[in-house]
């Protein structure tokens, strides 16, 4: 975050908030697999997989969805140069819709989450910086080091003495984004889902509205 210009931790704030809120969406849905958070669904494979629970194929298939999100956004995110950030936001938007648009229950709605995790997968491609990813959106675990670290650093005066602001305001972000996310989980007609299509089109608006007004490439 800190290597990112402070008009752009709007962004990765408002992501990783969809990203809590799909998150969560995904969690209940899943009774406790994830949707973004694939270190928990790798845990998860192991322990099923040692105790021949089927779960691991449900674990798996969000692996796999999740990591072909990634290859999708990046390869997009290449062709589209100066647009990319809206572009993959928009890409990351469809899986989002489609997700709405299946039934919860029944075999339909096993594809809704892992179309989720999809999305969430392209996310994570939103902020790149020297072919790498250099935000992750969906994910706190780096985050809460980078807070700790630049935490430390503030208290033996070396390097700024609010850098770790941005980090705890990105896992804020997650945090109450998945807040939302619960609360909105039981309202009919998959309209949380819809929401979280919405939002991410909104999202993809306002970056697109930077793009136009930096009038050039961010440098990533």
């Amino acid at each position: 975050m800190t290597r990112h210009p402070r008009r752009e931790w709007w962004l990765a704030i408002a992501l990783a908030a969809l990203a809590g809120y799909v998150d969560a969406i995904g969690f209940l849905r899943l009774n406790g697999l994830f949707v973004s958070f694939m270190s928990g669904n790798s845990t998860r494979l192991a322990v099923a997989l040692a105790g021949g629970s089927p779960l691991a194929l449900t674990a798996a298939s969000l692996i796999l969805a999740f990591v072909a999100g990634v290859v999708v956004g990046a390869t997009a995110g290449a062709a589209l140069g100066r647009w990319r950030r809206p572009g993959v936001i928009v890409l990351a938007a469809v899986p989002l819709a489609v997700a709405a648009a299946l039934p919860e229950f029944g075999p339909l709605g096993g594809l809704g989450t892992v179309l989720l995790a999809l999305a969430m997968g392209g996310l994570n491609t939103v902020f790149q910086r020297d072919g790498e990813v250099s935000v992750g959106v969906t994910y706190m675990t780096g985050a809460l080091v980078k807070l700790g670290q630049h935490l430390a650093g503030a208290l033996m005066g070396e390097g700024a003495r609010w850098d770790w602001l941005s980090y705890l305001l990105l896992w804020s972000g997650l945090i109450a984004g998945a807040f939302l996310g619960t609360a909105d989980y039981a309202a009919p007609d998959n309209a949380a889902l819809w929401r979280a299509t919405g939002a991410a089109l909104g999202i993809a608006l306002l970056a697109a509205a930077t793009t136009t007004a930096g009038g050039r490439v961010p440098r990533e």
